[in-house]
């Protein structure tokens, strides 16, 4: 992988703030390389501001029809685009539900449903536009769409940036789980355009900041640093130091999954603190955002670190104090262990009836903890229950 980091790290620490960055107008390229699926092989993640106008470049040549899948918040962009793209494409638009509602299998057959009455070949397109979600929707609808379709993501949403759109898991879910019904499969390109993260909702943005903290955690100590030193500042979506924390955890992304696409190996370690993460939204019924979740996730395995003996008091307190400044969530209701306990065993991160949990030798240092005693977890659960 290469990364051109340039622009991210200019004025990156001179405390400036809001003040106009010469090189923001610059994209950062980021390359996924070694992937299987919709790609051939290896695609570019696309980061800046006003890199939305690259996508018509994205396409295959082949390519003359569009079909653009978004949520109802991004209408108007979706609409922009279309009326940009419409000269040299037929260009439709799927509004989907907002958020986990667009995860289920009769949204995915409404996109279907869609695609064949419009006669989409294989040499025809799918754009996800918006949060993770959306992402996971439409790259699932592109892999299964006559065995697949090019599929571009364009996320518009932290979270979708630096996890969800980047790396190739797509997914719908099901009543017995989160993303249990899913399909690995490459996107061609992902645009990352940092202006469709200005307007997002304070609490939206800091949600996202759980994937960015469990990049720093797991492999990009620089994160770390980077929030502790100003949190106003990590999470001015105008700051330079807003766009390096974006740009570290996509890279880190890129690396792991350009060793391990189908998450065979060295991926696994992407799954810190959503283990339990995902079996409290199953729990809350998709109503807990997905970085609150996680949030207290990595609590819980930062714990179970500390309780195996491999993580110090420091660290998992270091955890701790970044998650809260960031208005993190870190502790979830101590008589509801037995419910998470069931939805963890039914979680795809199980192998048979064994659980998996990545936990930290280390700050930067994950490793896999297979099948811990039942007691082991209800301990780690105590340190995290409110």
């Amino acid at each position: 992988m290469t990364t051109d980091t340039t622009p991210a790290t200019a004025n990156a620490a001179d405390g400036a703030g809001t003040t106009p960055d010469p090189a923001a107008d610059i994209p950062t390229i980021i390359r996924v390389s070694g992937a299987a699926g919709g790609a051939a092989g290896s695609y570019e993640v696309v980061v800046g501001r006003g890199v939305l106008s690259s996508l018509r470049d994205s396409f295959a040549s082949g390519v003359r029809k569009v079909l653009i899948v978004h949520a109802p918040p991004l209408a108007d962009w979706a609409g922009a685009l279309r009326d940009e793209l419409k000269g040299d494409y037929e260009v439709l638009l799927a509004e989907v539900p907002d958020g986990e509602g667009a995860k289920r299998v009769e949204v995915a057959s409404f996109l279907w449903q869609i695609l064949g009455q419009a006669d989409f070949t294989r040499s025809d397109a799918i754009v996800g536009f918006g949060g993770g979600a959306t992402t996971d929707l439409a790259g699932f609808v592109a892999a299964t769409w006559l065995r697949g379709v090019q599929l571009i993501q364009a996320p518009t949403t932290l979270l979708g940036m630096v996890d969800a759109a980047v790396g190739g898991k797509t997914g719908i879910n099901t009543a017995e789980g989160k993303n249990l019904v899913g399909a690995f499969y490459a996107p061609s390109a992902v645009i990352a355009d940092l202006d469709t993260l200005v307007s997002l909702p304070r609490n939206d943005l800091l949600a996202g900041f759980a994937e960015v903290v469990k990049c720093g955690f797991i492999g990009e100590p620089e994160i770390l640093d980077i929030i502790e030193a100003d949190v106003e500042l990590a999470t001015d979506p105008l700051s330079p130091q807003f766009r390096r924390l974006i740009e570290l955890s996509i890279g880190l992304k890129a690396r792991v999954v350009s060793e391990d696409f189908t998450e065979s190996g060295l991926r696994e370690i992407l799954n810190y603190g959503h283990t339990l993460g995902h079996a409290i939204e199953h729990t809350e019924r998709y109503q807990w955002r997905h970085g609150a979740a996680v949030s207290v996730g990595m609590m819980f395995a930062a714990e179970l670190s500390r309780l195996t003996g491999t993580l110090s008091d420091t660290a998992v307190e270091r955890q701790r104090r970044i998650l809260e400044s960031l208005t993190l969530p870190t502790t979830y209701p101590v008589g509801r262990w037995k419910t998470l306990l069931a939805a963890m065993q039914r979680d795809k991160k199980a192998r048979g009836s064994m659980l998996r949990f990545i936990v930290l030798d280390d700050i930067g240092k994950p490793s896999v903890l297979a099948g811990p005693e039942t007691s082991l977890l209800f301990a780690a659960y105590q340190e995290v229950g409110s």
